[in-house]
């Protein structure tokens, strides 16, 4: 995995992290033990999606770099569709406080939007790979003189 999408996978990871260990104190002190596992549980499937699809991301843009801009539409669209159905799934459980797994989720998500989004905005990531196979010298491309 090249440096920059270490840097920004981590850079969107580590805040999340940070909302979701805030979150699961929240939630220990208001909804007690439960709502602390709900709360850690959100924040790890959060990190956990996203995660994914920013890898699946960075390497549809390195093989179909065509595609980059509809995929990433896609993936994010889906994200969002998988968590609104973990959600759904998880409504009703009793092994931790649903409102408490339902709020962290939604935080630690939009913390890794943003996160992710300047993230990329910082990062200086070449639009073109220089041709290594050339020689040393640039060549002329305009007229002579």
């Amino acid at each position: 995995m090249p440096s920059n999408d270490v840097r920004i996978l981590a850079q969107a990871a580590v805040p999340t992290a940070a909302v979701g260990a805030v979150a699961a104190v929240a939630s220990g002190v208001v909804a007690g033990g439960k709502g602390a596992i709900g709360s850690i549980v959100a924040a790890l499937v959060t990190i956990l999606f996203m995660g994914i699809g920013l890898l699946v991301l960075q390497r549809t843009a390195k093989s179909l770099p065509h595609l980059f801009q509809a995929m990433g539409l896609m993936l994010y669209a889906a994200q969002i569709l998988l968590l609104f159905v973990f959600l759904a799934a998880f409504k009703n459980t009793s092994l931790f406080h649903p409102r408490a797994f339902a709020f962290t989720l939604i935080a630690t998500t939009l913390v890794w939007v943003g996160s992710q989004t300047v993230a990329h905005m910082k990062s200086k990531i070449l639009y073109v790979e220089p041709d290594s196979a050339r020689g040393s010298k640039p060549e002329k491309t305009g007229p002579s003189s």
